[in-house]
């Protein structure tokens, strides 16, 4: 993906200047919040950066192996609503709306879920719910 492409994540930022910036240093530099987390993450499935999403996933809940399928292309998120999980919280919850495309056909799933932050790093749980 080019700096200068809109980023995967819909903040409105070019690549480098948002998700690029974690996902190009992952354990040097960290998304400040939850919602950043959670952005970073999306434009790691969007880009197909597993060691990101198992990097950024807490050690109790990470899989072993995580393996994308590469028919799926992640185009949007919407992020609903942010619970606690800003740069000063340890715990914090995001609800999203995460839109893609599989075999032509538009589809889209919702999700709340948790987060903490361990020192610096802010680390994906778990889905709380999918609706």
């Amino acid at each position: 993906m080019n700096l200068e492409d809109r980023c995967p994540c819909q903040s409105g930022d070019t690549f480098g200047d948002c998700c690029a910036k974690f996902l190009n240093a992952v354990g040097t530099s960290f998304p400040p919040t939850a919602q950043a987390l959670m952005r970073s993450r999306f434009t790691a499935f969007a880009t197909g950066n597993v060691d990101y999403l198992l990097v950024t996933w807490h050690p109790a809940y990470r899989p072993a192996v995580l393996e994308l399928d590469p028919g799926q292309q992640w185009y949007r998120l919407d992020i609903l609503d942010t619970c606690a999980g800003g740069p000063l919280d340890t715990e914090g919850e995001v609800s999203f709306r995460a839109h893609y495309r599989y075999r032509n056909l538009r589809e889209s799933f919702s999700e709340t879920s948790s987060f903490v932050r361990t020192g610096r790093q802010w680390l994906y749980v778990q889905a709380l719910s999918l609706a």
